[in-house]
């Protein structure tokens, strides 16, 4: 009978709806960083202020993003949609016209909050609407939509700097969030009746000093100072006020309770690390084809091309294997290949052409797209209906936050070789890859090691 269910239309529009949604979010991050000299240049700028533009960004987004579970309990989720998709459509119009270069991060900021309430909001969407006999296909398609958006955002921004200017990064995002909006407001139904809760203003001050704390001292690690170390202090000392406010009220903004159940713990904690690991992947890559190979950022971003695509195109071919024969075979097998990809990179990292780039990512890519979105799939399945929105909250947080994490500790690794003046920047890169590439392989086979043990080896239904 299961093989007989079918995603009615006006659900597979919605979902559609907010994934584009957080397709533009996600591409506009990526394609930005490829417009970092230009804007130095148009604004008069140093390197570590253009990289507010991703930092305010990231920053907006994490702090939005738990708070999705108290959103989604108190608010219909149509209005929902309609905040996150006038926000981003504000926050594109200030960037596509700003004057000065603070005018381009308050856009940010706006954007940000309309990405941080749309990306947990697709996976909600999917949760309360489709049948569990699809679930896995359906997870796997909304992870497609956010994984395509890294994989062409760099190309995208290529080439859209060079022959049209930064500026059209943010307009050509218009039509399909205006595409992305009609199809909102005529598909997204309402299933859950609403369950009013009050706010919690200091829950909410804790996460901010959290994430402003840590995501700051993150991305800032590779120039260890005082004020890195004392924003590392405030996040630590924001997150342990927010769990501790958190345990002590009746309804917390968001659920950690959900955290004392080990399987959705452990599958996580597994999340994030292979988060990191893709992050850093994304960095690694396009400044080794750069400052190693000595080739352009349109080149850079055509070689990594070919593989973010092969592994969104298996993140639903993946979902679709986890709903018929269960999480263990995809998951185990995904996470086995995205390994050996990390092995054979590390041992090839000092004399890596961009052929060899292509192919050893290319297999990573598909370790990924079998797994990644089924560990968000399988921990969910765990928990039951009145937390899957917390627990949904929890997994869209921390990859933010892995974001900033895994960009930061390889970009730290590698800065501290390309410090022997010795060296030139190629040979001082490459030596600095091969350092990242060994602490991403330990971190790889810790996350096989988590998932061996916490992914059941029967099929869960809840």
């Amino acid at each position: 009978m299961e093989k007989q269910e079918k995603i009615p239309l006006k659900v597979l529009l919605a979902v559609i709806a907010a994934g584009l949604m957080s397709f533009c979010g996600v591409i506009v991050e990526t394609s930005m960083n490829i417009a970092f000299p230009t804007l130095m240049k148009e604004f008069n700028i140093t390197t570590s202020t253009v990289q507010w533009m991703t930092t305010i960004y990231l920053l907006a987004v994490a702090i939005i993003v738990p708070l999705s579970s108290f959103f989604k309990r108190n608010f219909r989720t149509k209005t929902l949609f309609i905040y996150a998709n006038l926000f981003f459509i504000l926050g594109v119009l200030i960037d596509s016209v700003a004057p000065i270069f603070p005018a381009l991060l308050l856009g940010r900021v706006i954007q940000g909050l309309g990405t941080g309430i749309a990306l947990p909001l697709m996976f909600n969407i999917i949760l309360e609407n489709v049948p569990e006999s699809k679930i896995g296909l359906m997870m796997g398609l909304g992870a497609l939509i956010t994984a395509v958006a890294p994989a062409i955002g760099p190309t995208l921004g290529g080439l859209v700097v060079s022959s049209l200017g930064w500026r059209y990064i943010f307009i050509i995002l218009l039509p399909i969030l205006i595409i992305s909006f009609f199809l909102g407001i005529k598909n997204i139904n309402q299933k859950i009746p609403l369950q009013k809760s009050k706010f919690d203003l200091p829950s909410l001050i804790a996460l901010i000093l959290t994430f402003t704390g840590l995501i700051f001292g993150f991305s800032n690690m590779s120039q260890m100072s005082l004020i890195v170390i004392l924003a590392f202090v405030i996040g630590i000392i924001g997150l342990v006020w927010f769990i501790l406010r958190s345990n002590s009220l009746a309804e917390p903004l968001l659920n950690l309770g959900v955290l004392k159940n080990h399987i959705f713990s452990g599958h996580l904690f597994s999340f994030f690390l292979f988060q990191i690991l893709s992050l850093g992947f994304a960095f690694i890559l396009p400044n080794y084809i750069q400052l190693v190979n000595g080739n352009n950022a349109t080149i850079a971003g055509l070689a990594v091309l070919p593989a973010g695509v092969v592994g969104a195109i298996l993140a639903p071919l993946g979902g679709k294997i986890l709903d018929e024969v269960g999480a263990r075979i995809p998951i185990l097998s995904g996470v086995t290949l995205a390994n050996i990809s990390l092995i054979i990179f590390t041992i090839f990292s000092l004399k890596l052409n961009n052929t060899m780039i292509i192919w050893f990512y290319i297999i990573y890519m598909l370790g990924m797209g079998m797994s990644f979105g089924n560990i968000m799939t399988d921990g969910l399945k765990y928990l039951s209906n009145n937390d899957q929105a917390d627990g949904n909250a929890l997994f869209n947080t921390l990859q933010q936050f892995a974001g900033a994490t895994g960009t930061s500790i390889v970009s730290a690794i590698i800065a501290q070789s390309q410090n022997n003046s010795h060296l030139s920047t190629a040979a001082s890169t490459a030596i600095g890859t091969q350092h990242a590439f060994i602490v991403l392989v330990i971190l790889g086979l810790i996350n096989l090691c988590i998932l061996f043990i916490f992914v059941p080896k029967t099929n869960h239904s809840k």
